[in-house]
This record gives C-alpha cells, sequence and structure tokens, in this order.
C-alpha cells in the first residue's frame, strides 16, 4: 500500500513494502531534474566536444558518439574530449557532493575540503613527492588521493573529546589547512624549477591530458559512496537540529557523523586525485544549488549537479579564453565562482531569505 499527501509543495510518502517513506520537495526535482538541467548540461557537453581546432558538427559528433563516425572524428571525441569532459563531470560532482555533506553536518556555510585541510593534504603530499621523493614511482593522482584521506582521518581525530562536533571540527580543519600550506610552502622553497612547476600546475587543479585511466577510479568511487551518502541523507537532516535533538530522535550522532565525514573526505580525495584540488567548486557549489532551490540546507543531489556544471563551464572557458595557451580550470573556476556566490548572497539578503 502506498500513502501520498501534497503540502506546501512537498510530496510526502509512504510505502508498507518495502517500509520506505520520505519527503520529495517538487521544487527540487523540477528545478535540477527536469528538463532544464538536463538541457543545461547536454549543450555544454556539445560545445566542449564540438569546438575547438578540429570543430565537429552536432551530426558528425553524435555520429563519432555512436563509434560509426570517421576515424579522425572518433579519435577526437573518443581519446580527447569525450574523457576530459567525463573526468570534469565526475569530479565536480564529487566536489560538490563533499561540500554539502561538509557543510551540512557542520551547520556551516564557510566549511569545504578547500577549508577544512582536504585538498591542502593531497598537494602537501604530491610537493612531498616531488621534491623529496616520498612514495617513488607513485603517480601524483595517487599521492594526492592518499593525503587527502590521511587529512580527513586527522581532522577527525584531532577533534574527538568525547565525540566530535561541527564547531571543533570547522577549527581543527583550518589549523590543519594551514599547516599543509606552511609545509607545500617549505617544500616549493626547496624544489627545483621543474619540480615547482611541476607541483604549482597540479595546485590549481588542471584537466589537461586527463584521461579513462583518470576517469575510471573516480566513476567507480561515486558509484559507491553516493549511494551510501544519500541512504545517510535522512539522518544528516537531524544533525541540522542539534546533536541534543538528534539524539532524542533516535539518531546515532557520533556514528552518522563519522560516516558522513568520510565519505565527504572520499569524495573530495578521489575528485582532487583525478582533476587536482580545483578552487572554489566544492565551497559555491552547495551554496548556489541551496539558494535556486530554496531548500533550508544544501541538498545534495543539485550540489553534484551544480559542482559538474561549474566544472564544466570552467574548463570550456579555460580552453578558449587564450588562442594561445590552455588555462588551469581552478583559475576560470575561482575567478568566476566568487563574484557569482556574492551575487547569489546579495540577492537573498535583499529578498530576506539570507539567513
Amino acid at each position: 500500500m502506498t500513502v501520498l499527501e501534497l503540502s506546501r509543495g512537498r510530496l510526502h510518502f509512504r510505502l508498507t513494502r518495502p517500509p520506505v517513506s520520505g519527503i520529495l520537495r517538487l521544487r527540487l526535482a523540477v528545478v535540477w531534474l527536469g528538463a532544464g538541467m538536463a538541457a543545461l548540461l547536454a549543450l555544454c557537453l556539445t560545445v566542449a566536444m564540438g569546438s575547438g581546432d578540429y570543430a565537429l558538427t552536432p551530426h558528425g559528433l553524435l555520429n563519432a558518439l555512436l563509434g560509426a563516425g570517421e576515424r579522425a572524428d572518433l579519435f577526437v571525441v573518443w581519446e580527447l574530449r569525450l574523457p576530459r569532459a567525463t573526468v570534469a563531470l565526475l569530479a565536480g560532482a564529487a566536489f560538490g557532493l563533499s561540500g554539502a555533506i561538509f557543510q551540512s553536518v557542520t551547520r556551516n556555510p564557510l566549511a569545504s575540503p578547500d577549508m577544512l585541510g582536504i585538498t591542502q593534504g593531497a598537494g602537501t603530499a604530491v610537493a612531498a613527492g616531488v621534491v623529496l621523493g616520498t612514495g617513488a614511482g607513485l603517480a601524483p593522482q595517487t599521492l594526492g588521493l592518499a593525503g587527502a584521506l590521511a587529512s580527513g582521518l586527522a581532522i577527525y581525530l584531532l577533534a574527538w573529546k568525547r565525540g566530535t562536533t561541527g564547531y571543533r571540527i570547522v577549527l581543527v580543519g583550518i589549523g590543519v589547512s594551514w599547516m599543509c600550506v606552511s609545509l607545500t610552502s617549505y617544500l616549493l622553497s626547496r624544489a627545483e624549477l621543474y619540480q615547482a612547476q611541476k607541483v604549482l600546475g597540479w595546485l590549481v587543479g588542471n584537466l589537461n591530458d586527463r584521461g579513462w585511466q583518470h576517469a575510471g577510479p573516480l566513476a567507480l568511487a561515486l558509484a559507491v559512496l553516493l549511494p551510501a551518502v544519500l541512504l545517510l541523507g535522512r539522518w544528516q537532516r537531524t544533525l541540522r537540529l542539534g546533536d541534543e535533538v538528534a539524539g532524542g530522535l533516535g539518531t546515532p550522532v557520533q556514528r552518522v557523523r563519522l560516516a558522513l565525514l568520510l565519505g565527504g573526505a572520499a569524495l573530495a580525495a578521489f575528485a582532487t586525485a583525478a582533476a587536482g584540488p580545483v578552487l572554489f567548486v566544492a565551497l559555491a557549489a552547495p551554496q548556489i544549488a541551496q539558494r535556486t532551490a530554496r531548500a533550508g540546507s544544501p541538498p545534495l543531489t543539485a550540489s553534484a549537479l551544480t559542482g559538474s556544471t561549474i566544472v564544466l563551464v570552467g574548463d570550456l572557458i579555460s580552453q578558449r579564453l587564450l588562442a594561445d595557451s590552455v588555462l588551469p580550470v581552478g583559475v576560470v573556476t575561482g575567478v568566476l565562482g566568487a563574484p557569482f556566490l556574492l551575487w547569489q548572497l546579495a540577492r537573498a539578503n535583499r529578498t530576506g531569505t539570507g539567513g
């Protein structure tokens, strides 16, 4: 038996078999899961893969995607452009989802992997590997993954005091972030010129030379982590009410917080390993999604879609902005993302919904 109730733009449903209940926000579904968002992403993908020095018509691009085009078209699409666009989409989704988790758990709109030391830990590991030879034989992507995961675990352990709170996690994360930044700066000061260039090229986030070998592990990580995070969404919403209230409602506060933080750190780690620490996406995407959907907290699915759009559009701009060079995508997302977020905040304050 299924029970449906519609109230104030929300669809309440209850199923007897299996015993599942929940709330579907109709505005959120229409805005983010409707044809508009799908059309925007499809348009961005079409422009990214069909434009450039070797231009493709929409018909030629479609034939190439179906494997029926000219040999040159197939090579450009399947070996050069589609892997890069796939990494951009997956990394953006992982960053946006990770930022939404951190901001919801800590109840702080400034909490994100960028601010709490997760991506800085990845950068320190890469710098140590390049300059000192730590982890000889490992690729920067592997070093970045290890550094981000180690940084996230260190933050949780240092913030533990008969449990953790969002306030302590933010403070400890900021401290770990600056420690990692200082250590990375020290390593760069000792590096040779070619070593410093290699590290700096990775630190800002870069999609150049990205292929299927980078997209595969990230896609697998999202396939595992995304369902787990969504299943924890009900308990995540109760954490917004405070630890005491959440505990009174039957939420295992510390276990849920640990699971969510580990999931968010893992998402940021895999995204950083694939594309580098693309700046600002994890911070901006959840806030843009929250204000666009008019939700009480960053919505997970919408944050992931927003992150994908930001990285894909940023990469498209980075490839087409200058004729003689390609900018790192992290430079573009940092320059364009901050003003847009400030505009969203100012607009929300004018309408009285800024919080």
